[in-house]
């Protein structure tokens, strides 16, 4: 049996996570790629610059970041070879690459706050997981936000992470992660970052095909009703890759996401995905918490599947 690297490393998240306090002292291993994005964000990204060479030096961004990520990760690989049980020491270094109970810990209290009638506190607490505005969003409509990123982030968080951890090793997750990262804060449409964050966008898009699909079919596996929608609205997102997870955790909750959202005090007019009930309530998001739990371990099983073929 090969070393158990990624069954352990998704025991060692689930069982601490990232502590609070472990972050209050040395933040998180993201912090380090995210210093580097703002870096470079902030001396090739002049609005006086032409669009093909801001272009060109997004691409150079997304070169360094992986140059950075993969080179750590084989290094610490290489590392761990040469010491006994150096097998954990990766497990322990890719960890905090992953997000399953961190994800779980921030959307649970939303559907608290809803369930006792607080809708700002339900809103304050959305907001850390969503982009869009939450100030004017309604109970239904905070609790679709909290169900849609739980979905997404289900990708990004832990099947992508996992997928590349298996794929290529320490040095695929945190490359994932890096480009992930540089997504979240430049790869946006809006004109300040349609050219730089170009090359982190089409990457992050490519790295998430195998993962965003895998997702959905986990998502499908551990509750009923989401293959349907899946073939019919996982195309509808604007992303080639959210829409499934999304139209699978729809499907299975017999809801409505997406639809009209506003980002920065302009409103969207995206397509719904899904064709149950668009009233979703704190209890949805409890059922789409254990749907999540569910297809969380059913990634556990295929990790340790995967290392005892090995």
């Amino acid at each position: 049996m090969a070393e158990p690297i990624a069954l352990a490393a998704l025991a060692l998240e689930a069982t601490i996570g990232w502590p609070g306090w472990l972050y209050a002292r040395i933040g998180h291993p993201v912090g380090g790629f995210a210093r580097v994005i703002a870096a470079c964000e902030r001396h090739w990204n002049h609005a006086d610059t032409p669009e093909r060479r801001r272009r060109a030096l997004g691409v150079v961004t997304v070169l360094l970041l992986l140059l950075v990520a993969i080179g750590a990760g084989c290094a610490i690989e290489a590392a761990a070879r040469r010491l006994p049980g150096g097998w954990l020491l990766v497990a322990l270094v890719a960890f905090p690459g992953l997000a399953q109970r961190s994800l779980y810990l921030h959307v649970r209290p939303v559907a608290t706050a809803l369930a006792r009638g607080d809708l700002q506190a339900a809103r304050t607490a959305v907001g850390y997981i969503v982009g869009r505005d939450t100030a004017r969003l309604d109970p239904p409509g905070v609790a679709r936000a909290a169900i849609e990123s739980l979905a997404e982030s289900f990708c990004d968080g832990v099947v992508a992470p996992l997928f590349w951890l298996l794929v290529a090793g320490l040095p695929g997750l945190w490359a994932y992660k890096a480009i992930n990262t540089a997504d979240s804060l430049i790869g946006h449409r809006e004109p300040r970052w349609r050219a730089f964050g170009w090359a982190a966008a089409r990457t992050d898009d490519l790295l998430n095909l195998v993962p965003a699909r895998l997702s959905a079919v986990l998502l499908c596996c551990a509750g009923p009703g989401g293959w349907r929608t899946v073939r019919r609205d996982a195309g509808k997102h604007a992303s080639p890759n959210a829409g499934w997870p999304e139209a699978a955790m729809a499907g299975a909750l017999d809801l409505r996401l997406a639809g009209p959202t506003t980002y920065d005090g302009v409103t969207h007019l995206k397509p719904w995905i899904g064709r149950g009930r668009a009233q979703a309530t704190a209890e949805d998001i409890r059922r789409g918490l254990q749907l999540y739990a569910r297809a969380c371990l059913l990634l556990w099983l295929i990790a340790g599947g995967i290392a005892w073929l090995r």
